[in-house]
């Protein structure tokens, strides 16, 4: 997650913007397809938002809030507005992934890619009160290798347009339910898919495509987007899920995604960046490991991902990958 010769906004520059007399701010989308989408997000809605965290994490005008993360999107930008509405002290870090702890956060925002540099680095895990980790799932190698370093993180659930997280998972729970901010509440349509409610927020009323088993009307599991769902003669299989299944098997970078079967309609393929001759070893052990129906036909190999400036793989670009080799 590096910007070379690329000019990301300040905290100045959205300080400006936040103090101006318009009542929205600018912001953008993480562009998981690879455009991101400009939108306006309201400044109460941002305030309600940050509210919220500011009660659920005990920060005061003591505490100290961690950003290494770009103002240009909405987890940077809502690091902000939560330091200003509660006098805390803000610490601009680098926007890199090669992160180091070496002083108290009481609250500090990341994404999964700057996950390793924690687990892997000196960083101490008693310097940060809180992590919350956003822009797209933790896998579950990474979810392991926090809690045995004894980091205290929770992956968050939202969008830019519900300005952030209006869920959040404790890492150490190993239910791995999502538990709704204050004042929320969810269902699901009949897609299976989550919607939220939120009567202070101008939005009211999301229906999402994030397919869920819902728990009551405050928390549930997240199982994987409605659009990356394989339909493979019949059986229904969510790719995040099937993702969450192999990470402990697969060492390297991969992905969960489609290819067209004559006999079964689609099949679940695995891109990895890995080397071609791997390929048949990384295979033989899914095949051992994963119900027949669900496994992986086959195994796709990639010299690199191409990710989002938050840290989720354009999955677009490999669909196009998938079908080019198949």
């Amino acid at each position: 997650m590096e910007y070379i010769g690329i000019r990301m906004a300040t905290v100045e520059d959205f300080r400006t913007e936040w103090d101006n007399s318009l009542p929205y701010v600018v912001a953008h989308t993480s562009g998981s397809t690879g455009v991101p989408k400009e939108i306006r997000l309201p400044k109460s809605d941002m305030l309600r938002s940050a509210e919220a965290t500011v009660r659920r994490f005990g920060i005061s005008r003591d505490s100290v809030l961690g950003l290494p993360l770009s103002v240009d999107y909405i987890a940077g930008k809502m690091m902000c507005v939560r330091a200003w509405i509660s006098g805390a002290e803000l610490v601009t870090m680098p926007v890199s992934n090669r992160l180091v702890i070496d002083r108290r956060y009481d609250l500090l925002a990341i994404v999964p890619s700057q996950v390793d540099s924690l687990i892997e680095s000196d960083s101490n895990p008693t310097l940060c009160g809180n992590i919350i980790i956003g822009g797209a799932a933790l896998d579950e190698n990474r979810r392991r290798a926090l809690i045995e370093r004894g980091f205290n993180a929770y992956q968050t659930y939202g969008m830019t347009e519900t300005c952030s997280h209006v869920a959040l998972q404790d890492i150490s729970d190993e239910s791995k339910l999502y538990r709704a901010m204050p004042g929320i509440s969810f269902e699901t349509d009949p897609r299976g898919c989550l919607v939220i409610i939120a009567p202070g927020f101008s939005f009211g009323r999301l229906v999402t495509n994030d397919i869920v088993d819902l728990v009551g009307v405050s928390s549930f599991k997240w199982l994987g987007r409605y659009d990356n769902v394989i339909n493979s003669g019949g059986i229904k299989i969510a790719a995040e899920q099937l993702e969450t299944e192999i990470s402990p098997i697969i060492s390297c970078p991969f992905y969960v995604t489609a290819a067209p079967d004559e006999k079964w309609g689609e099949v679940p393929v695995v891109v990895a960046v890995c080397s071609q001759g791997e390929c048949d070893s990384i295979l033989a052990r899914l095949k051992a490991n994963i119900d027949h129906r669900r496994c992986p036909k086959k195994i796709v190999a990639v010299n690199q991902m191409d990710y989002t400036a938050n840290g989720k793989i354009i999955r677009k670009k490999l669909s196009e990958i998938i079908s080019r080799i198949c």
